[in-house]
């Protein structure tokens, strides 16, 4: 008899019409050997998010649901609201039907589907969130390596603490998904929150393989929007920066009055030139402009947020 162990996997997908039909049967492969082995129920399922596909996503994954009813649930965002939106959706929407944990996974499947056995392994071990490590980055160009280094190192150096080389293929049990419904962020940062919620957590490693269709939808706009939401969901770090370096400015600003006083009196000279000027005013205006700038995005985050909007609209779902 299969242990009660009911596993949803949830799978966001944004312009994947040619991998859902490969994609769909290979996570199927991974349930029924799981099952076969008793480590979960015959009730698990995979749950698909479409999040607002303009290709033909959609009727692949309808033809998917018409396939096996009963092992893929699917629902369809009326707009493309985003990768996180649509992750948490999938979390949500799973928990709500009903599952004892819930794997998150991209759709295209580069992140190693097998290592979901030893995500479940970890689940009976008593953990509650495990969280997917990529051992190397060696299938990254130089560009893209670079890029995710920097965004690890920025959001940790600024009090935002993720698992380095952790994305968004990730463990959660219901017991977690509970306590996220609670929380009502509009846009709700998984990666510092799944960090810093607590609960029983360790890592299961895996080699990211190449994506066999298409390309990736990630790029350098989207990790710098991740990274700016992430920074103004779980640290205040750039606003005390703002205060020192005001703190900074005045000190320098105060030591070439000095400067400029001292000359004159002891020197009978005096600073001059437009060039001086020009550079200095350059200087502290783009500072200051910066310095807005990152007031900007907190009062942004405080706008979205205040206004208590939905953070998705569901077209369709097949459940």
């Amino acid at each position: 008899m299969a242990k009660d162990t009911r596993l949803a996997i949830a799978v966001p997908c944004f312009n994947e019409q040619d991998l859902i039909k490969p994609t769909t049967e290979r996570l199927l492969e991974v349930l029924f050997e799981l099952e076969k082995k008793e480590k979960i129920s015959d009730s698990s399922y995979i749950y698909l998010v479409d999040d607002g596909s303009v290709d033909d996503t959609w009727l692949e994954i309808a033809k998917a649901v018409a396939r096996h009813p009963n092992k893929i649930k699917a629902i369809k965002f009326s707009s493309n609201f985003g990768n996180q939106k649509a992750l948490l959706a999938g979390m949500l929407g799973a928990n709500k039907i009903g599952c004892s944990a819930v794997v998150t996974i991209d759709a295209d499947l580069q992140q190693d589907e097998s290592k979901i056995e030893e995500f479940v392994d970890k689940y009976d071990e008593g953990y509650r969130i495990v969280f997917g490590i990529r051992n190397d980055r060696k299938t990254d160009d130089w560009f893209k390596k670079t890029s995710a280094l920097a965004f690890y190192k920025l959001m940790n150096i600024l009090g935002v603490k993720i698992p380095k080389n952790h994305s968004d293929y990730r463990l959660v049990s219901h017991e977690v998904l509970n306590v996220l419904e609670k929380f009502e962020e509009t846009d709700l940062f998984l990666r510092g929150f799944f960090h810093e919620i607590g609960f029983t957590t360790t890592n299961v490693y895996f080699d990211v393989k190449p994506r066999k269709v298409g390309r990736s939808k990630f790029n350098l706009i989207s990790l710098t929007a991740l990274a700016v939401n992430g920074i103004t969901s779980y640290s205040i770090v750039p606003l005390k920066l703002i205060c020192v370096l005001g703190i900074f400015c005045m000190i320098f600003g105060f030591s070439m009055g000095l400067w400029a006083i001292f000359a004159k009196l002891f020197y009978n000279d005096s600073p001059d030139g437009w060039a001086t000027s020009i550079i200095l005013t350059s200087f502290f205006g783009g500072i200051e402009i910066f310095c807005v700038g990152i007031v900007g995005e907190y009062l942004g985050q405080v706008f979205r947020e205040v206004k208590r909007r939905p953070r998705y609209l569901i077209e369709d779902e097949l459940l």
